[in-house]
């Protein structure tokens, strides 16, 4: 009863009660993000995973923008507890896609392109200086298969060379949105590594 009176209390003063959450939040945040400082591999290096090219980038970000993640998050929700806190994933009926075809009729904006890479080099992607200074020309050289792409080729190993929308007369929103799409799932070899990892567990490494 003497808690429940506190508890009364502590909800019904604004500032006790926000001093009380900011404490628990700051002691939270610190026993879950201070550890990461201090954890070597937080984020596991895997061979074969590289940036997006600039036009893939460009196609993530029109991914985003269309809000194509609302439907397409990769997210699946098979358990009960997270069926009652989220509610039923979506059925294929309930989340008929719109054909958006105006893509294929709006050409890509390359003025920031150069902007956009360095932006996210600034933020720890590794693009080297080249990669932002090459950002229109690795646009256009990726959705030209007649153009010369060796050195972009060097840069973004096994990123596709082609025309995506069907037009190679034009570079559209809708070549970034394919690039984009073709490319998820295809940099690492699963199975290579989850046989290099089941060989680091034998051997302690």
């Amino acid at each position: 009863m003497k808690f429940t009176e506190q508890h009364k209390k502590l909800e019904r003063n604004i500032t006790l009660l926000a001093v009380f959450a900011f404490v628990a939040v700051s002691i939270g945040g610190a026993v879950e993000i201070a550890p990461l400082f201090w954890i070597d591999n937080t984020i596991e290096k895997v061979k074969g995973v590289r940036p997006y090219t600039p036009l893939e980038q460009a196609g993530r970000d029109i991914y985003n923008r269309e809000g194509c993640y609302v439907c397409h998050s990769q997210m699946i929700r098979p358990f009960r507890d997270e069926v009652e806190r989220y509610g039923h994933y979506s059925l294929a009926a309930e989340s008929i896609m719109p054909t958006y075809g105006f893509l294929a009729e709006t050409d890509l904006d390359l003025t920031d392109a150069s902007a956009k890479l360095r932006a996210l080099s600034d933020v720890g992607v590794p693009y080297s200086k080249k990669d932002v200074a090459d950002a229109v020309l690795d646009l256009k050289a990726q959705a030209d298969p007649m153009a010369d792409a060796k050195d972009l080729a060097s840069r973004y190993p096994r990123a596709q060379q082609r025309d995506f929308d069907g037009n190679p007369a034009r570079l559209t929103e809708m070549d970034a949105l394919v690039a984009y799409l073709q490319v998820l799932g295809t940099m690492v070899d699963v199975n290579a590594a989850a046989a290099q990892e089941d060989l680091a567990k034998e051997t302690g490494r």
